[in-house]
């Protein structure tokens, strides 16, 4: 039975504390939480020890759940991996590259698994386009959010626009050739809303869009490439593809010809089917097993370094816009 441990229950720590209490094989043994009074509302409702330190609760698990604020982020994980425990963490990995850096070496050195909560990765409608042929050559993003003053220490890039950092960089087979963006700080002292233009050494080019100061909420993803085009709404969990049909026919796809100068061609549309998954779940439980067997992380301490490296050259493309102005 694996011994987890939990650190942070604020809003989002409650969602895992719910979904780890659904999980087979593993077993909670505690928390630690630095508000009184939240604490022992979720030691009463979970039934669970509230650790005084960290190092305590460290001692008495294998593996660790952190879901504090980002700035507490590196000193937790440094602190777990030294003593040789597994580290899931919430995205982003770290407050700044270097942190997360340091974070990746030392994960290397100790051999420990260290997964990072980029959840859109299990998203059901993310999930649907699993079995497609994806070669992307235009890549269109809309995270709209409303503002919300938590999580509002780091900036909206941070924030929401890395979790398309991370999907663009699981699709697009690339490196990066060049960035441009711009931003706004509108409500905070940092970026509330952002553009960014990601161009890869294939060609590929990812236009981002991410604001928390909507009046409506939007996570779409529309990917272009030669023959397909395909639409993933993260929100409502819905997936739609449009391409060139071939000589098998998707199921249940609607079907018509249109006229080109190369001749007739015939498009399909179809929604894939949706699987029915718990997002949050899912990636526990991608981390458990990665731990049982001995494998690879689906979002690894990497992954997570690399969609900060991303980030932070949009950060550093925006403040040297508004150092301009």
């Amino acid at each position: 039975m694996l011994k987890i441990g939990v650190i942070g229950a604020g809003h989002l720590g409650k969602f895992h504390l719910n979904n780890w209490a659904a999980i087979e094989g593993v077993k909670l043994v505690g928390f630690c939480d630095t508000d009184d009074e939240n604490a022992k509302i979720v030691a009463e409702k979970y039934a669970l020890p509230r650790f005084a330190t960290t190092n305590e609760l460290l001692d008495a698990c294998d593996a660790v759940d952190i879901v504090a604020p980002t700035t507490f982020h590196f000193e937790l994980c440094e602190a777990a991996i030294k003593k040789g425990k597994h580290v899931f963490v919430e995205k982003p990995l770290a407050a700044s590259l270097e942190e997360a850096r340091a974070i990746v070496k030392l994960t290397h050195e100790s051999g420990i698994k260290l997964q990072v909560g980029h959840v859109e990765r299990f998203n059901p409608a993310y999930l649907a386009i699993k079995e497609q042929q994806l070669n992307p050559l235009f890549i269109e993003v809309h995270r709209l959010a409303q503002f919300n003053p938590r999580g509002t220490e780091v900036s909206v890039i941070l924030d929401l626009m890395i979790h398309d950092i991370d999907i663009i960089l699981s699709l697009v087979k690339s490196d990066v050739k060049q960035i441009s963006a711009s931003g706004v700080a509108v409500l905070t002292d940092t970026p509330d809303i952002a553009n960014a233009r990601i161009e890869f050494h294939n060609g590929c080019v990812a236009n981002l869009t991410s604001s928390r100061i909507s009046m409506k909420k939007m996570r779409k993803i529309r990917l272009f490439q030669k023959d397909a085009y395909i639409g993933i709404d993260f929100l409502e969990k819905k997936t739609e593809v449009i391409k060139l049909s071939g000589e098998i026919e998707e199921e249940n796809a609607f079907t018509f010809d249109i006229e080109t100068h190369a001749g007739t061609k015939r498009i399909s549309i179809s929604s894939p089917s949706i699987p029915e998954v718990n997002a949050i779940q899912s990636e526990l439980e991608s981390f458990r097993d990665s731990i049982l067997h001995n494998t690879k992380t689906l979002v690894s301490e990497t992954d997570g370094m690399l969609a900060m490296d991303v980030a932070h050259q949009i950060l550093d493309k925006i403040n040297q816009q508004l150092f301009k102005l």
